[in-house]
């Protein structure tokens, strides 16, 4: 495996994105809106292609604001449905972002069609190209994707230390958290609009398809671990980290094993986030499937009974 500066930064960019998302993703595991994060990482390729089509440029910003506010819109959309139109919040959500990601598609291919936007980079990111697009910076040259994901990065953080309190009330009790004068709705529009900054900025690096991952799966691993929410949101971020460092190295070396050329770095990413949560699923010391054998296995010393013998009666000494 031949490393260099450029997979260096690589790296770095995997982590800055993977741990932008970790942080509102450990709230949205909490308040079971795990598909909120899907929808919007979906639903900001709308904002992408209109912001295109009015502007007439790729302008950064533009495009950024674009995605932003159609990822806000898909949160207040799944809002409205689900309160006013008395839906499920899940149905309310796929009614919305696969209604917003289909659209999104077409204006997307439609734009393809007079520049040179390819949306399978879209789909999947391109972070193996983020180092040759650099900013000057001090006299050195910066990938400019580690200053976008690296902003939103200190956003997040910052939001969430000084909004802690309230994010954790908010998450596990929002009728207190009302009655103690801190606004749920605020928080959740708060949380949404974190997200949506949060998927635009990383959009470009692991695309819509990834992003979802590195939202979801390090705050879920990092939950079959600790069920505090300081040691789960430390044990997120080392997770998300550890994903996008054994993502690269996997994405330059696992091919060749196989016989193939190369992957992309942002799909082998997601692959180490889900072998990670695997890993928790199984030797996790209290949510553990090891853990929970050997429980059941003491369950069942303890009341004399051997594996095969009545699994009716077991099951009665267990509720006992």
């Amino acid at each position: 495996m031949n490393w260099d500066t450029y997979d260096t930064w690589t790296v770095v960019v995997g982590i800055l994105c993977a741990v932008a998302c970790a942080l509102p993703g450990c709230f949205l595991v909490l308040r079971k809106m795990s598909m909120m994060g899907d929808a919007i990482s979906h639903a900001v390729l709308p904002g992408l292609a209109v912001a295109f089509m009015i502007t007439g440029a790729r302008a950064s910003v533009s495009m950024f604001i674009g995605a932003v506010i159609a990822g806000i819109l898909t949160a207040v959309f799944t809002q409205w449905i689900s309160k006013f139109g008395n839906v499920d919040r899940g149905a309310a959500m796929g009614i919305v972002f696969t209604t917003l990601f289909a659209i999104g598609l077409i204006l997307i291919r439609r734009a393809a069609d007079h520049v040179d936007l390819d949306p399978g980079c879209v789909l999947y990111g391109a972070i193996e190209m983020t180092p040759w697009d650099t900013v000057g910076l001090g006299g050195y040259q910066i990938p400019r994707a580690v200053l976008v994901v690296g902003s939103v990065l200190v956003i997040n953080l910052v939001i969430v230390c000084l909004l802690f309190k309230e994010f954790r009330l908010s998450a596990f009790d929002p009728d207190l958290a009302e009655t103690l004068g801190f606004s749920s709705n605020f928080l959740h529009y708060l949380l949404m609009t974190m997200v949506a900054i949060t998927t635009v900025a990383a959009f470009e690096a692991v695309g819509s398809i990834i992003v979802i991952a590195m939202l979801i799966v390090p705050p879920a691993t990092a939950l079959l671990l600790t069920r505090r929410l300081v040691p789960m949101v430390i044990v997120a971020v080392i997770t998300a980290s550890a994903a996008a460092v054994l993502g690269h190295m996997s994405a330059l070396t696992v091919p060749q094993w196989l016989g193939y050329k190369s992957t992309t770095t942002s799909g082998m990413m997601a692959a180490a986030s889900g072998l990670l949560f695997a890993l928790a699923w199984i030797f996790s010391p209290s949510e553990g499937i090891i853990q929970k054998m050997l429980h059941r296995k003491r369950n069942l010393l303890e009341f004399g009974i051997t594996d095969g013998e009545e699994p009716d009666r077991v099951q009665e000494n267990e509720n006992l």
